[in-house]
């Protein structure tokens, strides 16, 4: 059995330290509890902090707040095993009661439309970061699949600000280059990638490139590395592979600027029926029609990944802040101590 220097095993690393997932996908139907239970996988993998999407794309106020609503609602009726996080203070709670604590984030700024003032309801609901721009532009900014990404806007810059009054963490995952740069420049508060892989590896533009790795760093951000088979590479959901990727940006950017965040889908038949009606969104050009539908790597497979690390050499204090120590610190550094 594998086992560092200090004689840890990939089990005792994960059991005795923070294991934060940072973007899962349930079912966005606001009246389906069936997959909800499923939730256990993050507990049974020994993830402490997970934060589940409530909407992406052009979904506007009504499907993110119907969403919220419902898993909340959920959440709440099962606190013997899950925790709703208000406060930095719940991560470590959670942990000591043996329950997974659980934030949400939405995929692009349609969710606040023209009203920036919509931030702070979303998180004093548990949404804890937002990304840009979902692949396409929006009023923010640039997404990544677009033919011109004209930048952050004024109301984007707008947005920030608020954001960071608020204490919800900046994302560029899906956000075209240029405004992704734009706004690891302007942010005062460091930036993450959500769930994002490097392009020096496969070559997407749901990937990004070291330029934005490194920038990242500069703001003293995350780049959580994406489970997804067609952004890893020939639909290949191996540990190996995500090792891979994972290892890119830890050479690139050092270990205390990478963590998890895997995009596992729960539902991958939800999925493959958004790729058939949202062609715009999701090009079969651009890979997303894959024969036997889109693979993902799940949180069981974590533990693997901290066995391959050990054997790469990683140290102790890399492997935990990996593992969620990074993305503490973000946290520590953003979210507003009591509610906004």
């Amino acid at each position: 059995m594998l086992a560092t220097d200090e004689g840890m095993t990939a089990k005792d690393l994960i059991a005795s330290n923070l294991v934060w997932d940072n973007h899962g996908c349930m079912p966005l139907r606001p009246f389906d509890e069936a997959f909800l239970p499923k939730l256990e996988l993050y507990r049974a993998s020994g993830v402490d902090v997970a934060m589940l999407n409530i909407g992406f794309g052009e979904q506007g106020i009504e499907e993110h707040v119907r969403m919220l609503a419902h898993f909340r609602r959920w959440i709440r009726a099962h606190n013997d095993r899950y925790l709703l996080i208000e406060t930095i203070d719940d991560l470590s709670l959670a942990r000591a009661t043996n329950r997974l604590a659980i934030g949400f984030d939405m995929e692009g700024a349609n969710g606040i439309a023209d009203q920036p003032g919509l931030i702070s309801l979303y998180y004093d609901l548990g949404v804890r970061w937002m990304l840009m721009a979902y692949n396409g532009s929006n009023r923010i900014g640039g997404g990544c699949q677009d033919d011109e990404d004209l930048g952050l806007t004024a109301y984007g810059r707008e947005v920030l600000d608020e954001m960071a009054r608020v204490g919800m963490v900046a994302c560029c995952s899906h956000t075209g280059y240029r405004t992704a740069r734009d706004v690891l420049e302007y942010s005062r508060k460091p930036v993450i990638f959500s769930h994002s892989n490097p392009r020096a590896l496969f070559d997407h533009p749901r990937n990004i490139p070291d330029e934005l790795i490194l920038g990242c760093a500069r703001t003293s951000g995350v780049v959580c590395l994406n489970g997804i088979g067609n952004f890893l590479g020939n639909n290949d959901t191996s540990t190996e592979n995500y090792f891979r990727h994972v290892d890119h940006v830890v050479q690139q950017a050092g270990a205390e600027h990478v963590g998890i965040g895997l995009d596992y889908v729960f539902d991958t038949a939800e999925l493959d029926d958004y790729l058939v009606k949202m062609k715009d969104m999701f090009p079969p050009e651009l890979g997303y029609d894959l024969d036997g539908g889109f693979k993902c790597v799940s949180p069981a497979q974590i533990e693997s990944l901290v066995e391959l690390q050990i054997k790469a050499g990683y140290s102790q204090e890399d492997i935990r802040n990996i593992l969620g120590g990074n993305l503490l610190r973000v946290a520590q550094a953003i979210w507003n101590p009591g509610l906004s």
